[in-house]
């Protein structure tokens, strides 16, 4: 029987190649974004592909919204095997400059809508015995730098609301897993020409996509809670 994988946020990047990834790996794909276009979009490639994908558009710190949309996915894919919690909002500028509505529209898309999400996948995981919940982490979730107070306090949210999931969840045959995005994305926004050129190496969205898969194939005598990627940079490992 396939598995069901939802995953939440889904963008241009990395969201878009683990929708591939998990497709490709036999999945029924449920993607949420609030771009219904984009969703349509997104979903006609991987049928394109040979996959199983559908877009339903969710505004994800709307708890009746998400829970519209999970009914929606229970009904047409079946209970809930997978969530990605990958949804993230960053709003960047000095302490004296942040309003509070960028502050608190950062915690309402990471860790809000993380917990809305994992609030409804967690049922349909208790009562088959197991399951995967993976959070897409950063380097500011675990270390603070200026002009990033709202995503650093928000990615701070979502790691404590894996870490304490996880132990709640994990002896009911639940994994959660934090991945700690410690780089810069390759993605289209970046290769832009809207944006600075960017110096230091870039991390291959497909190749951070199999590794978000490879833990949801681990054997659960070996489960993984928390692990960094980086690209390969000589300074690092010199």
């Amino acid at each position: 029987m396939k598995k069901t994988a939802v995953i939440s946020g889904v963008g241009a990047g990395l969201g878009a190649s683990l929708a591939h990834k998990f497709a490709r790996e036999g999945c029924q794909v449920a993607l949420l974004a609030r771009s219904a276009d984009y969703l349509e979009n997104l979903a006609g490639e991987i049928l394109k592909a040979g996959g199983t994908a559908k877009g339903f558009p969710t505004d994800i710190t709307d708890s009746e919204k998400v829970a519209h949309s999970f009914a929606q996915i229970r009904e047409q894919f079946g209970k809930v095997d997978i969530l990605v919690n990958h949804a993230g909002n960053a709003a960047w500028g000095d302490f004296s400059e942040l309003t509070p509505d960028e502050f608190e529209r950062s915690w309402r898309i990471c860790a809000l809508g993380s917990f809305l999400c994992s609030q409804q996948a967690v049922p349909d995981m208790v009562s088959a015995g197991s399951g995967t919940i993976l959070f897409t982490g950063a380097t500011s979730g675990i270390r603070g730098r200026a002009g990033a107070i709202a995503f650093s306090s928000a990615k701070f949210a979502v790691r404590g609301l894996a870490w304490s999931l996880a132990r709640e969840v994990g002896p009911k045959g639940i994994h959660v897993a934090h991945i700690i995005i410690d780089g810069i994305l390759d993605t289209p926004a970046i290769r832009s020409d809207t944006l600075p050129d960017v110096e230091e190496p870039l991390l291959n969205t497909d190749a951070v996509a199999d590794v978000y898969w490879s833990l949801v194939e681990q054997d659960k005598s070996t489960w993984t809670f928390e692990l960094d990627l980086r690209p390969h940079n000589e300074d690092f490992f010199g």
